[in-house]
């Protein structure tokens, strides 16, 4: 009920009126029945503007941080997620993204649509990176069709670390569903869930136009912020060198009230040779040639 008051009296009617989104291949999502929309992500509102292009609701497997939030705005987070049809996705691996797998094939066994970004996580450049596994072991393993989708624009909309979003047009393009039932009884084969997943990635590229990268999201994201992590510690690391080096007053010598620091010489005097020596200073000797016999 919420689901459907959000997107057909709040959510939906804004997002129509502001971003003016346009869609092409919405026949290809079948009226009725059990598919997976697997599409590109570039955007944190890609789970706002593909549900509302579609006309059926979509669950969708969003990542497990978003319900784990704490305080107030952690759990206001977590029970608008929970009410948008949004289940946890865990994707530390092994058992835990298991488990949030058999969530999502529990929704496909409901005869509902199942909406997930095999890149596991946005994009950081706007490229389309090599996709996870995840959405082929489900496809496998349900015999539900896939239905490739882009989504086109969402990243101009709201790029990473924006909140308030770019009001500009965005569009969706449904691609035609794929059909793996020739894999039937291969659903545990890594080769398979392999070749499976590059399929699809490929429609979703061929579809958005995006630069491919065979590369996970995940691991630029961290090789990102590792080189940023290592740039402050050297701009710090130079700045404390910096500090290091730079003399105190008590070290460089203060100027008296006169202007003249240690030693009693302004700075700038020019120094005589042979002159009269400061005054109470005692003038020093003559330098003796040591080859010469002194003087009696």
């Amino acid at each position: 009920m919420f689901y459907w008051v959000m997107k057909t009296i709040f959510i939906g009617p804004i997002v129509r009126l502001l971003f003016r989104p346009w869609i092409k291949g919405l026949d290809n999502v079948p009226a009725e029945g059990p598919a997976i929309l697997a599409s590109n992500h570039m955007s944190f509102s890609d789970s706002i503007f593909l549900p509302v292009a579609v006309t059926r609701p979509v669950v969708f497997l969003a990542k497990a941080e978003y319900f784990a939030g704490k305080g107030i705005k952690g759990r206001l987070t977590a029970a608008f997620f929970r009410m948008t049809n949004q289940l946890p996705m865990d994707r530390s691996g092994g058992s835990a993204s298991a488990n949030s797998l058999l969530a999502g094939a529990d929704a496909l066994a409901q005869g509902g649509l199942l909406g997930i970004y095999p890149e596991g996580t946005r994009s950081p450049d706007g490229r389309l990176y090599r996709g996870k596994t995840g959405v082929a072991k489900l496809a496998l393993r349900t015999g539900v069709p896939v239905i490739p989708v882009a989504m086109i624009g969402t990243d101009k909309v709201q790029p990473i670390g924006r909140r308030i979003p770019n009001i500009r047009r965005v569009g969706t393009i449904i691609g035609k569903p794929l059909d793996f039932s020739r894999y039937e009884g291969l659903a545990e084969d890594r080769f398979v869930q392999r070749a499976v997943t590059d399929e699809i990635m490929y429609e979703i590229m061929r579809l958005s136009g995006q630069e491919y990268v065979d590369v996970y999201a995940s691991t630029v994201k961290a090789q990102l912020a590792a080189r940023k992590a290592g740039k402050t510690g050297r701009t710090a690391q130079q700045q404390r060198a910096r500090d290091a080096v730079r003399l105190s007053p008590e070290q460089a010598g203060q100027t008296d009230q006169a202007g003249t620091g240690a030693g009693g010489k302004a700075p700038g005097a020019i120094t005589e040779i042979g002159g009269a020596p400061p005054a109470g200073q005692a003038p020093r000797p003559p330098e003796q040639d040591p080859g010469r016999t002194p003087e009696m």
